[in-house]
């Protein structure tokens, strides 16, 4: 057990470690840090906008981080803020055109790095090693909501 713990717990270590120096070194590119990456990709794939928490939810980041990074990413002109009934609490961010250009570069970067990444995959182990993923995750994100059982 402890043997299956280290090699998931050092594997997602160094996926994360490795995914994030890639995406600051693409990123740097439009003058941003990596982790704006994930907030340009998901609202070029909600054209229509999204609120703030609608971001949080879509992205997994709390709050205070999808507060801090629309405001960088405003005050550069990548996204706007627009009112809806003329109220700012739940305001709708949109891409400009300069943020959906930046998008679309960090969306066909990341996709180009995950090809090379699994390119000795095969579509079988691919399609396993997903659904793998979606089923440790959802059943980790149940245990951090209820906690561990007791022995």
């Amino acid at each position: 057990m402890t043997d299956r713990f280290e090699k998931f717990s050092i594997a997602i270590s160094e996926i994360s470690k490795y995914w994030h120096r890639l995406a600051s070194e693409e990123m740097e590119k439009h003058g941003l840090k990596g982790p704006h990456a994930i907030y340009l990709t998901t609202l070029l794939r909600n054209p229509e906008g999204l609120t703030a928490p609608q971001i949080c939810e879509i992205s997994g980041k709390d709050k205070a981080d999808v507060s801090r990074m629309m405001a960088i990413m405003e005050k550069k002109g990548l996204v706007t803020k627009e009112s809806v009934n003329k109220n700012l609490y739940r305001a709708v961010f949109r891409l400009t055109d300069e943020g959906r250009t930046a998008a679309e570069f960090v969306g066909k970067r990341a996709r180009l790095a995950v090809e090379l990444a699994g390119g000795d995959l095969t579509d079988e182990n691919r399609a396993i090693f997903y659904e793998s993923l979606e089923i440790i995750t959802n059943k980790l994100r149940e245990l951090s909501r209820d906690g561990l059982p007791t022995e």
